[in-house]
């Protein structure tokens, strides 16, 4: 399905389409409002905007870098230019530092960019408050002179296995028109992450604790998302990397890093940069390659994984497939850090957030790379690109995975990214001497970036920056850091836990268990929701 008028207003690049070839010609509006396409795929700019001036941003603040980015993507059609900076600067203000994502060497040519300084400690807030308040501002604008149930109100449905709620939560709390229902298994994800979630009383958050896995929340999300009828009803929005602008935030923190790095080293603009990405659902990876289409000069994007490596093992073999482990190859982790989580079949690990059988942003790369490296404007192309998207998801849902993919596919691919896979035991050993030698606290995520990143290193040499993404403060997975430096005399972790998460445990918190089906959680949503549009009738 298009929208004609889109046409005539946008740009390429300011124009979206499904990874699957069902919606094309949409707005940005669109995009974030449905965030999950009707053809089941996921919404893409239909093309990558190339920016040969990108060096004329190496001087800009984090906001007016970012500023510049949306632009290429949104239409000011949409967004004014300074209704555009508004959001810009309200959705960095939360920050506790001013350079919003700092570069930290740890040594020689290795540096960690730290992620982990929004509301909630996480990588995700650098996109969530800017979603959020996306939401606000195109709520804004529909209910402008209505009332009651005139009112056009979002009812926000997410999974999480810790970090993505928390973010969701603190960029959504009391915003007008919106409510929101993050999902996560019961007794399955750290106490930290809960009560990050669950102390968070603003009448619009209502957190869910299913009795089931993360999979088994995600599976009920989808569910709903594909139900013709709660989402005529209760009009649903993402909040998890299904939703694109969520890849276009991330977008920014690549360049900035890069700048960052040309004021503070001998490294000169032009010169290439690796970037090393601890991942899961591969949207922090997707948009490293997206700055890369558009102009940085990166040589190599490494993804590095746990021991649940599907990314790995499709970039060495170009198959696409579920490795599950069971029973006591599948044990290991922390309980206490949330390593249960996670459906049967996954590894348990130290890095839980990493825990998964699939990565759902591997469709949006897999179109992309079907597409092929040129520009984006020959539509047999695109539908080409839309049809084996299609078929390839589809053998994946019927038999567990696809490929090997086309050579020409998997060697264009391999131009920019490359893969590693860090243990239990690495990423231990890696937490431990960071500290060791450079009295730096890593988590355990990004330690399992730090250690390919080490490999690499070793492997290529150290002549090329290698920018490590710190995704999370190590406060949030306290037990890893712990073991990992019970043995460090000098270590206390009262000097690593920030005030603010100390007093979580002390707070109300509010929390509805739920059981594991999604006719239970509709049900529910449906009974909330009724209630929260007469609470905000009223206000």
């Amino acid at each position: 399905m298009a929208n004609p008028s889109v046409c005539c207003s946008h740009t390429p690049s300011q124009s979206y389409l499904s990874s699957r070839g069902g919606d094309y010609n949409l707005s940005f509006e669109t995009v974030v409002m449905k965030g999950l396409a009707a053809d089941g795929g996921l919404f893409l700019p239909e093309e990558i905007p190339a920016v040969p001036e990108w060096t004329a941003w190496k001087d800009l603040s984090y906001t007016d870098l970012a500023f510049n980015i949306f632009r290429l993507y949104i239409s000011s059609s949409e967004i004014s230019n300074n209704d555009l900076k508004d959001i810009v600067d309200r959705s960095y203000s939360t920050f506790r530092v001013e350079s919003i994502t700092p570069l930290a060497r740890l040594q020689d040519n290795l540096y960690t960019l730290e992620l982990f300084h929004g509301p909630s400690y996480s990588f995700k807030d650098c996109a969530l408050q800017f979603l959020g308040n996306l939401f606000e501002y195109f709520l804004l604008r529909r209910n402008k002179g209505k009332i009651g149930n005139d009112r056009y109100h979002l009812t926000v449905l997410g999974a999480t296995s810790g970090d993505t709620g928390s973010a969701a939560i603190h960029g959504l709390r009391g915003k007008e028109d919106v409510s929101v229902f993050i999902l996560h298994p019961k007794g399955r994800i750290s106490p930290c992450q809960e009560d990050q979630m669950t102390t968070v009383l603003d009448s619009n958050v209502h957190n869910l604790a299913v009795k089931g896995t993360f999979d088994d929340c995600q599976n009920i999300v989808k569910t709903l998302f594909n139900d013709p009828h709660i989402n005529q009803t209760s009009k649903l929005g993402s909040v998890n990397s299904i939703n694109f602008s969520r890849i276009l935030a991330q977008i920014v923190y690549y360049f900035r890093s890069y700048f960052l790095l040309v004021q503070t080293s001998p490294f000169n603009i032009g010169d290439k940069v690796k970037f090393i990405i601890p991942t899961g659902n591969y949207g922090n990876v997707l948009a490293g390659y997206l700055a890369t289409k558009m102009g940085l000069p990166v040589d190599k994007l490494i993804v590095a994984t746990n021991e649940n490596d599907i990314l790995d093992r499709f970039w060495k073999t170009g198959r696409y497939e579920k490795k599950p482990v069971y029973d006591e190859e599948a044990k290991g982790g922390l309980e206490a850090d949330g390593v249960k989580a996670h459906t049967e079949g996954c590894k348990e690990t130290l890095s839980p957030a990493m825990d998964i059988l699939l990565s759902s942003n591997v469709e949006r790369l897999m179109w992309l790379l079907a597409k092929g490296t040129e520009g984006l404007d020959d539509n047999p192309s695109k539908e080409q690109a839309g049809q084996n998207v299609s078929a390839w998801f589809q053998t994946l849902k019927d038999t567990g995975g696809f490929g090997p993919v086309p050579k020409g596919i998997l060697e264009d691919g391999r131009r920019k990214f490359e893969s590693d896979r860090v243990s239990d035991l690495e990423t231990l050993e890696t937490i431990a001497l960071c500290y060791k030698e450079m009295g730096y606290v890593l988590d355990p995520h990004t330690a399992v970036g730090v250690t390919a990143a080490k490999r690499s290193i070793s492997r290529t040499g150290s002549q090329i920056p290698h920018i490590s993404m710190s995704t999370a403060h190590p406060a949030k997975f306290s037990h890893a850091v712990q073991l990992a430096l019970k043995d460090e005399d000098t270590f206390d972790f009262k000097n690593v836990l920030p005030p603010e998460l100390r007093r979580l445990s002390q707070m109300e918190k509010r929390v509805t268990i739920v059981d594991n089906s999604w006719e239970k959680v509709k049900e529910m949503i449906k009974n909330r929701m009724t209630i929260d549009t007469e609470i905000q009738s009223r206000d």
